[in-house]
């Protein structure tokens, strides 16, 4: 019970709603009929899938722009960085099956004449491994670079420029076939996960499930982060940074914690998301798909939890669906939408809603306080004189 205030209703809610989905899309792809309903399409699975990865994506960078105030243009890289990590170990799992039938090397180094294993692709054919990887390498990157420049007092535009900077220097650097990670086609051609067939429907139920339980597990981690003392200081920081550093605290330590807890984040949702999509190129390091992390939260609206996964959730929509019947427009409504939003909704969908549902019930509030003044004020003008 103290938890579940401390949290709050609506967080508990999108929770309860995540597991739910967990078990019950599945269980409607797999086991309903395919005239019944409420089947659900095996093709839609690993694409709502894909907008749970998105959604958490999205939920990470709300931990440093909503409550840190820092306009993170680059986290698409820690994504992507944890999408090759999983993928890694996916191309390892493929083993003698590949096209060239090298049970060690995979084909794209067997294509540019590699004759071993470079010494970072060691230990990949392990999961463990690689899931440390997921959270280790973005982890590191993201505590790394925000120690210099947080150090540095880079704030603002000029820590969102450097940001952008670090994506477009890991995309030039992942393009390039001597790097040893598939060069500009990427990682692809996954066979299998944990035994298990990567094509196979239940899989792709158990990754639509892993992908729910993540986000349920994400949004309680960034909900008691946030209502905790260190979130409101945080909120000082972003709000205040020179006040807080002049009370004693030290506004770097807490940016970096919340940059590095953040890159972790966005690093499970790239593990995540490719093994349901089946590949990972040096696309997804593109400064645009950093800019359309940043639409999703303002959409949503910042600092609200809920916010980011909702613009998450809507704005992939509309790209799906826009993408399928006029594609040569989307990236026009998507401008279109962050400079609407810009103007006229700042807040997001979910603060705008906050914001006019507070108003109201302060009016009510001051409405129902007037009544009871002005029938106090007849009572005492009725009553006799003493």
């Amino acid at each position: 019970m103290i938890l579940a205030r401390f949290l709050g209703p609506r967080v508990w809610f999108l929770v309860v709603a995540l597991v739910a989905a967990a078990v019950l899309v599945p269980a409607a792809s797999l086991w309903l009929p395919a005239d019944h309903p409420l089947h659900v399409p095996p093709y839609l699975v690993p694409l709502i899938g894909k907008y749970i990865c998105f959604a958490l994506l999205a939920l990470s960078l709300d931990l440093v722009w909503g409550y840190v105030g820092i306009l993170s243009l680059g986290h698409g890289a820690f994504f992507a960085l944890g999408g090759y990590a999983m993928g890694m170990y996916l191309m390892r799992q493929i083993g003698p099956r590949g096209v060239y039938g090298n049970p060690v090397l995979p084909d794209f180094m067997v294509f540019l004449n590699w004759q071993e294993l470079p010494w970072y692709w060691t230990g990949f054919d392990q999961f463990w491994f690689a899931a440390i990887m997921v959270v280790l390498v973005p982890g590191v990157l993201a505590f790394v670079f925000g120690y210099f420049a947080f150090r540095s007092r880079v704030t603002g535009v000029y820590l969102s420029i450097i940001t952008q900077a670090m994506t477009y220097a890991l995309l030039l650097a992942f393009f390039r076939n001597d790097m040893g990670f598939g060069g500009n086609n990427g990682l692809t051609d996954f066979k299998d996960i944990l035994g298990y067939p990567i094509q196979a429907a239940t899989t792709r139920a158990a990754l639509f499930s892993a992908s729910c339980i993540a986000l349920a597990v994400a949004v309680l981690f960034v909900g008691w982060i946030t209502r905790s003392k260190l979130g409101k200081l945080m909120v000082a920081v972003r709000d205040a940074e020179s006040r807080t550093r002049f009370i004693g605290w030290r506004p770097e330590h807490v940016k970096l914690f919340a940059f590095t807890v953040s890159a972790v984040m966005a690093g499970i949702a790239g593990a995540l998301y490719v093994p349901q999509v089946g590949i990972i190129n040096p696309g997804e390091f593109a400064p645009v798909n950093s800019i359309e992390v940043v639409v999703w939260a303002a959409v949503g609206g910042r600092a609200t939890l809920i916010g980011p996964i909702l613009g998450a959730l809507l704005v992939n929509f509309a790209k799906s669906t826009f993408t399928a019947i006029a594609p040569e427009y989307w990236l026009f409504v998507l401008g279109g939408l962050f400079v609407f939003v810009t103007l006229f909704m700042p807040r997001g969908i979910v603060g705008t809603f906050d914001h006019g549902w507070g108003g109201w019930r302060a009016r009510r509030a001051a409405r129902e306080a007037e009544k009871g003044e002005a029938a106090d004020g007849r009572i005492a003008a009725t009553s006799p004189a003493e």
